[in-house]
């Protein structure tokens, strides 16, 4: 199954930081296709403003396809069938991330234990 990364997942990968564990890194890199939503972007841009995150918004742009993935876009049918996800997590961008992972038929990988209650469209990251 492809996967979509949870924002800190991506970021993450990027730095390679030691918090994501070496099969993690595999799978990834083994995964046929592995998405960033944009979503996600306008999240670290955010987070950038309010100086939660020191990062180059367009270096974080240009890492999505340096890193072989590719950009899920967020559509209509995306942000409708927010109407029918449960409300155990309120984080409106991680609800629209599951939101994509459910309509696209992905799995989204994620450290977010809140995340949990979604069931198997989430895959924890120990």
């Amino acid at each position: 199954m492809n996967i979509l990364l949870d924002t800190h997942v991506f970021l993450w990968f990027v730095i390679q930081s030691p918090r994501l564990p070496k099969a993690i890194y595999h799978q990834i890199e083994t995964t046929p296709v592995v998405y960033v939503s944009a979503a996600s972007l306008w999240e670290m841009v955010i987070k950038i403003q309010l100086k939660k995150l020191s990062a180059d918004p367009h270096e974080l742009a240009a890492n999505v396809t340096a890193s072989g993935f590719q950009e899920l876009p967020v559509s209509v049918p995306h942000t409708l069938a927010l109407e029918q996800l449960p409300f155990h997590h309120r984080d409106p961008f991680d609800r629209i991330l599951l939101a994509q992972a459910q309509v696209e038929h992905l799995r989204l990988l994620t450290c977010d234990a809140n995340l949990k209650p979604y069931g198997p469209v989430c895959q924890l990251i120990p």
